[in-house]
């Protein structure tokens, strides 16, 4: 047992947990959940602390969930592999290549653990395809009385619907059962465009593409589309060379990005003039790799995110008010605001349950000032009835939430059940579900 210091990767949350813990299996978290409970404390567990909101944030009893890590199982008829729920994606993605399998869809990041990642609804885009919950076939969790539970579409099915996007608050998750589908490639097409000619043809962009998304640089009309497209393994294409990859990925959206934004942030005035050089910069390329290569890249430029599913009919409304708001209140943006996309699905608390989805995500270097630009663009968001990543910052509150989200009880009912006395509870939870 240790005491330490908590703080998330970008610096917005801190915490002061009693103690820390790093359970080495699932005994050893039940035995940490009934210690807590026996000393009135509160108990978190914790991954990366990727999460830019305060979700993970420990005030009691931290878990570091860093030693459930291993293979659990492999499945080579149905494609299911089973896996320690503290295994980051990244090497969740090297397992998954040895069997020849591969995630259906990811985000852009993938040093999240498994379990934090489909806790926050993390996402990648493409308007056929989900988030990585609707992955998830089965769980393992503790609960808050310290017993140990399997969960599935046919075992214990209402706690299933609830914790495949739990938030954190219904139990320790220990393992988690995935749907890999077999491994591909993807062909990445990267090109620039102008903002009214995205818009104009996005319908198209989105439906011929199996993952489309595209970057916005505030202060300019610029666009970098990216256009990523499935293949077989044996598809024969042209892969990055060293070179090329390190110039993209390492230099250009890494060190020149954050030599940029450092200078934005000393002449903020400057920046309009570096947005359109970086819209310059990230130039057109067009590679072909295997699938998790492409859909993540490394991000070492510290910055603050919020984003938003908004119903994906809104989109072009959306993206022109919080241009025309950008400019008029003459807020400083540097880094490019981000847009997904996704195709409905049914998990209750999932920011796409129900309607076909557009996330627009806005990032400010954290050197910037980001309150007043964010709690604009969330006046836009939320005028449509645009739900928050769960992740992410954002100032909603468990009535207003309720409101956007069809099976908001149903999630507290569960709640309720499994954890009455909030022993998995925290400030961010308590804010967002209620007391």
């Amino acid at each position: 047992m240790t005491t330490s210091s908590w703080r998330n990767w970008a610096g917005t949350e801190t915490a002061e947990p009693t103690r820390t813990l790093r359970p080495g299996d699932v005994e050893e978290v039940a035995a940490a959940v009934t210690a807590a409970a026996e000393d009135g404390l509160r108990v978190k567990a914790v991954g990366s602390s990727h999460s830019f909101s305060g979700i993970a944030a420990p005030d009691g009893v931290q878990l570091d969930m860093g030693a459930l890590d291993e293979v659990v199982r492999v499945d080579s008829k149905s494609n299911q592999v089973t896996v320690g729920a503290g295994m980051p994606l990244w090497r969740l993605n090297q397992v998954l290549d040895a069997h020849g399998l591969a995630l259906e869809n990811m985000g852009d990041i993938d040093r999240q653990t498994v379990s934090g990642a489909i806790s926050t609804g993390t996402h990648g885009t493409g308007d056929r395809y989900r988030g990585l919950s609707w992955q998830v076939q089965a769980l393992q969790l503790v609960l808050a009385d310290g017993s140990t539970v399997h969960c599935s579409p046919t075992e214990r099915s209402e706690l299933f619907k609830a914790a495949r996007l739990g938030l954190g608050a219904l139990g320790v998750i220990t393992e988690v059962t995935i749907q890999a589908t077999p491994a591909f490639k993807l062909q990445a097409v990267e090109r620039p465009m102008r903002l009214d000619a995205v818009l104009e043809g996005l319908d198209e962009l989105v439906a011929e593409n199996d993952h489309f998304e595209f970057y916005w640089f505030p202060h300019t009309d610029r666009t970098l589309t990216k256009r990523n497209n499935r293949y077989s393994m044996q598809e024969k294409r042209r892969r990055p060379t060293r070179l090329s990859y390190w110039w993209n990925e390492g230099f250009t959206e890494n060190t020149l990005f954050e030599a940029s934004n450092r200078l934005g942030a000393r002449f903020p005035g400057a920046v309009p003039r570096l947005n359109r050089v970086a819209g310059r910069v990230w130039s057109a390329r067009d590679y072909t790799d295997i699938s998790h290569k492409v859909f993540a890249s490394p991000r070492r430029v510290v910055f603050r995110e919020m984003e938003y599913a908004v119903p994906r009919e809104a989109l072009p409304e959306v993206l022109t008010e919080l241009k025309t708001t950008v400019d008029e209140r003459g807020f400083n943006v540097s880094f490019p605001v981000e847009i997904r996309f996704a195709a409905a699905d049914e998990i209750w608390l999932s920011t796409a349950y129900g309607r076909r989805t557009a996330y627009v995500a806005v990032h400010q270097y954290h050197r910037h000032p980001h309150e007043e630009y964010f709690e604009a663009a969330a006046e836009i968001f939320d005028a449509v009835k645009g739900r928050p990543h769960w992740g992410k910052m954002h100032w909603l509150d468990a009535k207003q939430l309720a409101d956007r989200y069809d099976r908001f009880e149903d999630f507290l009912t569960v709640r309720d059940k499994t954890d009455p006395d909030r022993r998995f509870a925290n400030p961010y939870l308590e804010r967002v579900l209620g007391p």
